[in-house]
This record gives structure tokens, C-alpha cells and sequence, in this order.
């Protein structure tokens, strides 16, 4: 409790006992018992709290009866209940002005003064007569009907308007009437054991409603718009509003309570209080039955001071904001409370409502940060102060505690994310007045990153990668790669490295914990994923770390070059594929042919590499092979030996047939003369080399079938170089050339002969592909024309076929000819020509 107000006697034994009081500015009226009007001027003397009070005037014939007083200083007009009627006053002179003669009988009213957006001002009357309730507004020196009489359940004790709705206490009840037009009646609840209601109007347009020692604060629709009731020590007689503060008169004394927060401010022992009223802010009278006093506010300064050692900041912030001081003084003093207050939650443990406050006050987060234990630096955590001893949290209260921390941290930074290509520089305030703050933006946000990343830690370890995988994460290296570790977090330890390009600290991680049984990544599948994902500008790392996983595990290893990610497929891979041959040899032939038949990668060079590397493989176990064969057991044909020999050679004659790609002239010098004579046929055929390669088929291989085959490949009537492929072919079975037109062959090779039953089945079945004049030029002098007569048989038939196509071509397109001919001759000479079987017919036009 404090004081809040200070009463002071204003006057003291009146003879006359008092029975209502009104006043306004520096007036004050007094209604006594037996009808005398009694008009007081009081002046307050200026710096202490005496006042001068005078009798201006004493109208001893006012009224036999005065039960009612109601000042409109608006409108200097005095409306009054007198003898159970309404009648208004003059103010300064107390002529009376006007008698509401249809309220004759009245009990009871109720005035409601309300001010328009432009300042004009409209006056409300409602008076209880009996059970009627009238309605009444102002206007031109004259009371008229708002509207017409309501019906009330009873006759009404108390009532107040709100907003729209009057509020009426009964003898018994409670209730809101609407005045929407149809009156409607609202039933609220009983009045209680007391029996004696009490509506006081409140200065934000709500009713006080009391019930026994309790009190409600309702709307004009009736809901309950606090909490928790008040809870007066007695029952309240009167009560009347000045805010922050309630004022009751209670039998003995007077008490003084605040709506929020709820607190019992001060009792004021007086000698049996029993009226109050108000002239305005801060002007509040009380009277018993022969005295009156004045509630002098005692300074505003003073209740905050001693509101704040009582922490009572909530009450403080409200008489601040109450207060006259020059704005930049008062906003700072507003802004010392708020800090204060929400310092004051936390030590409270309401850690939710302390940042709610933080927040909304722009406090420096490394202030906030710092009333967790050991979460700033060391060094940075002594420069901040705080006004009292921080409260020790562990266990469920610190996690509480992180959780709010968490969703305050998470706020601001989107806020200071915002805000971080301003050019200012961030303006944070201090909890306490000359401790250090930050304004740079980025740090603030490495240290509210950093400062996740370790709550995260203790409240839910799986929002800590999310945190990490942000692209614009700020958490500070050094720091959270220390936290990250002594946790055993090495996944999200990753994360940090990798997001932060540390790419060989997160690959040295893990490699050191590939190898430990209980680790997560245990393994070398997050360092192939590692890998893929660096691209070209980080090929250096790739291959520094790399060749752990080609060695443990060669084809996951070459994954990493060979993924179907943009990353891997951009490498360059004339690198990698020298990188693979000088460490990794046997996977170049992977490689090449991932890139190959995969990413159709069509540079020569790479097809050329991957010949010789297939050349080298067949070479090296071809020698092994031709050693393991007993002797005078021939050599199976090529591609089809078994194991890796068939696998390879099989590889290297198909890639020779199907690739486009490789230089034949740069790679024939390659091939041996001894051996593998199927591929070199393929190099020369490539070549254009039709004789050289039909002569092995022919006469080293005898394999006619193949050399067909070589034929039907090769053989393209449109091209000069292979138009006359068989003609190669019949040439070299019966004018077989010497055996050295192959080279320095180092095998024995019988000297070759002519096969002209081979021969004669060329022209046979492909008479058509021959130049007929050459091939018979090649035939020999002594062959008999029956051995040839089915060649010349489909010779001349072809020819016939193709004269008689050519003959019918001709008469086609002469008869095409003449239609279009005559077709044209018509148009000019405006008729038309008829093409008929036989003949043309021409019709003239008129």
C-alpha cells in the first residue's frame, strides 16, 4: 500500500446535516436536510495543501426537500431532485429555468453528457418514476422526450447509464436496459444479502455494479469486462472513478482500489463518510453528515517512486503515463518502468509476459540474453547490470524459461532480418541506463542465432539443423562449433561447416567419424553425399578427400563423379578422368563409360581414352589367356572367351561398331599386328580402309559370314568411299592381293588364295550393289558363262525392270506436259481444256 491521496478538511461541524453534494472547478455545492442550497468557492493555496473556502451563497428557500444534485457545467445548468420532481438551475444565479412536469413523482434520474467528434456536447436524462422509466435530452434551455416510457420491474434504487444501455439496480436485482428503440430488458444477477444496489458510472463509458462487498465492471451489452470482481473490506455506500483509481465510501472509512492491477491502494479513516463526488481530475469530495473533505492527490512523482520500491510497476506505468513532464522526459521515465516491470516478471518466473514486454520495448537482446545463465560470453556478460540479484533457474523452470527466451529471439530476428540492408545503424535501448548495447545488426543477429542454436540444444535438439540450414544462419563459428561439439552434435556440426564453406573442416569430421562404431556418421555414405554436392569451384577438395572412400569402397566411391546431380555433372571431366587414371586406374573405364552412354558426353578424346584403356585390359589378360591354353587348342573367336577377357573384348568391339566419336587414324597404330585383328578391321573400315579390312576377314579370319557383315555395315551408294565396298569384297576373293599389304604382320600366314564359288555367291545376292561391267572385268578369263548366268539373268532383268519404269516415267510426264500446255493457252483465250483417254479436247468459250 501506499498514499495516493491525502484528505483534508474543507468544512468541519456544519450546523445543517448534509444530504447530497455537487460540484465542479473550484465550486462546490451542498444540499442540506432542510432544503438549503449551500454554495461554496474553494481555493487551494499554491504549493502545499491548505485551501480557502467561502461561502458564496446560501439559499435557504431552494427547496423543502433536496435529494438529488446534478451539475452540467457545459451547459451552467444545475439539475436537481427536489420534492420528487425535476428541476433546473441557473448555475451562477440559481433561477430556475425549466420544471420536467411530466416527471412529477420522480425518485430517482440519471445524467449522461456525451461529446460528439466535433465537440459539441448532448445531454441524456433518464428518471425513475415509480415504474416507469423516462427519457429525456437537452436542448434550447428545455428537457424533451428521447423517447417513450420504459416499464421496469420495480422501482429502480440505483442507476447509470452506459454507452447505450442504462443499468438499474432493484431491491433485488440487476438489470441492462438497451435503449435500441424496443427497450429491451437484460436480467443480470441479484443485488445480494445487502439488498441495497449500487451503480456508479465510470469514466470510460462502463458501470461499477456492486453486490454486497464485491464489484463489477460491465459494458452496455452486460458482460463482465475484469477478470476478478473487487473485494472491498466492507460494503460500499458510494463510489466514484479517478483513474487509475476506485474510491469508495465504506461505513468507517474511505478506500481507494485499482481495476488492474488489482490492489488495495490506501484506507482513509474518516468520521462516517457517507457521500462522494468529483468536480473533475483529481478533485474529489467526501462528506458525513456535518463535515466535508477534500482527497488531495498526493504528487504523482512521489506514488511512483514508492510504487517502484514496491514493485509495483503496473500502477506506476499508469501514473507515468498520467503525468505533465516534458515528452522526451516522460517517454524516458515510462521506458525506465516498462524495464523495470518486465525485469520484475522474470523474477517473478512469468517469463512468457517478460519477453512480451522486452519486445515491445525494443530492449537490447544481449540485455535479455544476459539474465540466462551461460549463454553470452563471459567477458561481454560482466558489463551488464540489472537492478537486482538475477533469480537461479534449473530443471523444468530453465526450460520454461528457454521457451520463452526461444519465441522472443525468434521474433526479433525476423525484425532485425528485415532490417538489415538499412543503412542505419540499429538504436537498441538498455535495460539499465549507461550499460553498453550493440548496434550493429549483423552481430545482434550472430549473437541471437548463436544463442538458438544453444537453447535449441536444451529444449529440442531436431530444430537445431533447421537453424543451421538457413541461408542467412549468423551463428558464430568459434562458438557454436564448441557447444556443437561438447554435445556430440557432429550432424549438425556438419551442417554449420558446410553452410558456413568450411567444406575440409566437415569432411575431416567425417573421416575421423567414419571409423567410430556408435557414431551417426559412421560410414563413408554422408561424405559421398558431401562430395556431390561441392561442385566444380571445390574440385580441389574433392579430390583431397575422395580417394579414403575409392579405396574402401570403389563403386560408391565413384559416385561421387558420377551421380545424376547438376553439381557432379558439370565437373570437369577431363580432371577427374586424369585424377581417376593416376590413382584409381581400374575406375577410368567406369567413368568413361558413365559419361559416355549416360551424359552422351560426344568429345573424341574420351572416346579415344576409353578405347586404349579397354585395349590395355584386353591386352594384359589376352597375354594371360593365350599362356593358359594347352597346346594346340586354337583360341576361342573374339568376345567370345570367357571371364573378364570375353566381358572386355566384347566391350571394345561393340564400342569400335556403335561409337562415332573415337579418331581411327590416331588409334590404329595402337592395335598389334599379331593379334586382335576383328578390332583393327573395325579401325580400318572406319578408316575407309574397305581392302585392308576385307582382306582380314577374308584371309586371315576366313570368315566369309563376318566379312558380309562388314559389307552390309559399310556399303552406302550415295558415298564414293563405300559405293564400291563389294566390288572390294569380290576383288578380294578372286584377285586377293600379297599378304604384306597388311603391314609388318609378325604372324605366319598362308599365302591367300582366289574363292570363286564365294565369288559367284556375291554377284548372286548382290548384283545390284556391283558396277556390272567391273565385276565381270574381275571374274577370270576361263569362267564359263553358266556359272555366271544367274548374275547376268538378274542383271538383265533389273535393267528391263528399270527401262520399262523409265519408258512409263516418260509418257507421264509428257502428258503432264501438254495438260498444263494447253491449260495455259485456254486461260488466255478464255476456254477450257478436257483431257481424255486418247486424246485432248478443247471447248471454246463465248
Amino acid at each position: 500500500m501506499h498514499d495516493a491521496y491525502e484528505p483534508v478538511p474543507i468544512l468541519e461541524k456544519l450546523p445543517l446535516q448534509i444530504d447530497c453534494l455537487a460540484a465542479w472547478e473550484d465550486w462546490l455545492l451542498v444540499g442540506t436536510k432542510p432544503g438549503h442550497l449551500l454554495l461554496y468557492r474553494i481555493k487551494k493555496d499554491a504549493g502545499t495543501n491548505r485551501f480557502e473556502v467561502t461561502l458564496e451563497k446560501s439559499n435557504k428557500n431552494f427547496s423543502k426537500k433536496i435529494q438529488q444534485l446534478f451539475i452540467v457545467s457545459q451547459y451552467k445548468i444545475l439539475i436537481s431532485l427536489l420534492e420528487n420532481n425535476i428541476h433546473v438551475h441557473d448555475l451562477l444565479t440559481f433561477q430556475q429555468i425549466t420544471v420536467v412536469s411530466k416527471a412529477k413523482g420522480a425518485t430517482l434520474f440519471a445524467c449522461d453528457l456525451q461529446l460528439s467528434p466535433s465537440g459539441e456536447a448532448q445531454l441524456r436524462m433518464c428518471v425513475a418514476v415509480k415504474k416507469k422509466l423516462q427519457l429525456y435530452y437537452w436542448k434550447d434551455r428545455e428537457f424533451y422526450e428521447l423517447q417513450g416510457d420504459f416499464s421496469a420491474p420495480d422501482i429502480p434504487k440505483s442507476m447509470a447509464w452506459c454507452e447505450n444501455s442504462i443499468c438499474v439496480g432493484f431491491k433485488r436485482d440487476y438489470y441492462l436496459i438497451r435503449m435500441d428503440g424496443r427497450g429491451s430488458i437484460k436480467e443480470l444477477f441479484p443485488t445480494g444479502k445487502q439488498l441495497e444496489p449500487l451503480v456508479v458510472p465510470l469514466a470510460d463509458g462502463k458501470v461499477a455494479v456492486g453486490q454486497d462487498d464485491l464489484t463489477v465492471v460491465l459494458n452496455e451489452d452486460g458482460v463482465c469486462t475484469q477478470k476478478c470482481a473487487l473485494n472491498w473490506t466492507d460494503i460500499p455506500i458510494d463510489m466514484e472513478h479517478q483513474p487509475p483509481y476506485i474510491i469508495a465510501v465504506l461505513p468507517r472509512y474511505v478506500e481507494i482500489r485499482t481495476f488492474e492491477p488489482r490492489l488495495l491502494v490506501q484506507s482513509v479513516e474518516l468520521q462516517r463518510p457517507r457521500f462522494i463526488t468529483s468536480a473533475g481530475p483529481n478533485i474529489v469530495y467526501v462528506a458525513s453528515n456535518h463535515f466535508v473533505w477534500r482527497l488531495v492527490p498526493v504528487s504523482i512523482a512521489s506514488q511512483i517512486r514508492q510504487l517502484l520500491q514496491d514493485k509495483q510497476f503496473e500502477l506506476a506505468l499508469q501514473l507515468a503515463n498520467m503525468k505533465d513532464d516534458v515528452e522526451g522526459d516522460k517517454r524516458q521515465q515510462i521506458h525506465h518502468i516498462q524495464n523495470l516491470y518486465a525485469f520484475n516478471l522474470f523474477c517473478q518466473k512469468r517469463f512468457d509476459d517478460s519477453m512480451q514486454v522486452f519486445a515491445k520495448l525494443g530492449t537490447d537482446p544481449t540485455h535479455v540474453i544476459g539474465l540466462y545463465p551461460d549463454l553470452l560470453p563471459a567477458d561481454y556478460r560482466k558489463q551488464l547490470h540489472y537492478p537486482n540479484p538475477l533469480p537461479s533457474l534449473s530443471g523444468a523452470e530453465l526450460e520454461k524459461a528457454h521457451l520463452a527466451l526461444i519465441d522472443y529471439l525468434t521474433q526479433k530476428r525476423s525484425h532485425l532480418v528485415k532490417q538489415l540492408n538499412d543503412s542505419e545503424p540499429s538504436t537498441p535501448s538498455p535495460l539499465m541506463e549507461g550499460t553498453p548495447t550493440i548496434k550493429s545488426r549483423k552481430k545482434l543477429l550472430q549473437i541471437i542465432d548463436t544463442t538458438l542454436l544453444k537453447c535449441y540444444l536444451h529444449t529440442n535438439v531436431a530444430l537445431v539443423s533447421p537453424l543451421l540450414r538457413l541461408d542467412n544462419n549468423h551463428c558464430h563459428i568459434e562458438e557454436s562449433e564448441y557447444i556443437l561439439k561438447k554435445a556430440h552434435k557432429y550432424s549438425e556440426l556438419i551442417i554449420l561447416y558446410e553452410k558456413k564453406g568450411l567444406h575440409q573442416k566437415a569432411l575431416q569430421v567425417l573421416l575421423d567419424q567414419s571409423t567410430k562404431a556408435n557414431s551417426p556418421l559412421k560410414g563413408h555414405e554422408r561424405t559421398v553425399q558431401y562430395l556431390q554436392r561441392l561442385g566444380m569451384e571445390n574440385l580441389g577438395i574433392i579430390f583431397e578427400f575422395s580417394p579414403w572412400v575409392l579405396k574402401i569402397c570403389p563403386e560408391d566411391g565413384l559416385k561421387i563423379f558420377t551421380e545424376d546431380l547438376t553439381e557432379v555433372e558439370t565437373l570437369p571431366r577431363d580432371k577427374v578422368l586424369n585424377f581417376l587414371k593416376e590413382g584409381f586406374k581400374e575406375l577410368a573405364i567406369p567413368y568413361l563409360e558413365h559419361i559416355v552412354h549416360v551424359w552422351e558426353e560426344t568429345e573424341p578424346e574420351f572416346h579415344n581414352v576409353l578405347i586404349q584403356l579397354y585395349l590395355e585390359r584386353v591386352q594384359g589378360l589376352m597375354k594371360q589367356y593365350l599362356n593358359s591354353l594347352p597346346e594346340g587348342v586354337p583360341a576361342v573367336a573374339a568376345g567370345k572367351e570367357e571371364g573378364d577377357l570375353g566381358e572386355f573384348r566384347s566391350k571394345l568391339v561393340c564400342f569400335l561398331e556403335v561409337s562415332t566419336s573415337y579418331e581411327p587414324g590416331r588409334l590404329i597404330s595402337d592395335f598389334p599386328f599379331d593379334g586382335l585383328l576383328e578390332e583393327r578391321a573395325l579401325l580400318l573400315g572406319r578408316m575407309g580402309k574397305h581392302e585392308q579390312a576385307l582382306y582380314i576377314y577374308v584371309h586371315v579370319l576366313k570368315d566369309t559370314h563376318m566379312a558380309k557383315e562388314y559389307c552390309h555395315r559399310h556399303y552406302d551408294k550415295d558415298t564414293d568411299r563405300n559405293k564400291d565396298v563389294y566390288l572390294s569384297l569380290l576383288r578380294m576373293y578372286l584377285s586377293p592381293p600379297d599378304v604384306h599389304c597388311l603391314g609388318p604382320i609378325k604372324m605366319e600366314l598362308s599365302e591367300p588364295q582366289a574363292n570363286l564359288k564365294a565369288a559367284l555367291h556375291v554377284l548372286e545376292l548382290h548384283h545390284s550393289k556391283l558396277n556390272t561391267a567391273k565385276a565381270i572385268d574381275l571374274l577370270p578369263a576361263n569362267t564359263q558363262i553358266r556359272e555366271i548366268r544367274v548374275f547376268l539373268e538378274s542383271v538383265l532383268e533389273e535393267k528391263a525392270q528399270r527401262k520399262r519404269f523409265d519408258q512409263v516415267l516418260k509418257s507421264l510426264l509428257q502428258a503432264e506436259f501438254l495438260r498444263v500446255s494447253w491449260g495455259r493457252v485456254c486461260e488466255k483465250l478464255g476456254g477450257g481444256v478436257c483431257v481424255r483417254a486418247g486424246g485432248v479436247c478443247v471447248s471454246w468459250g463465248v
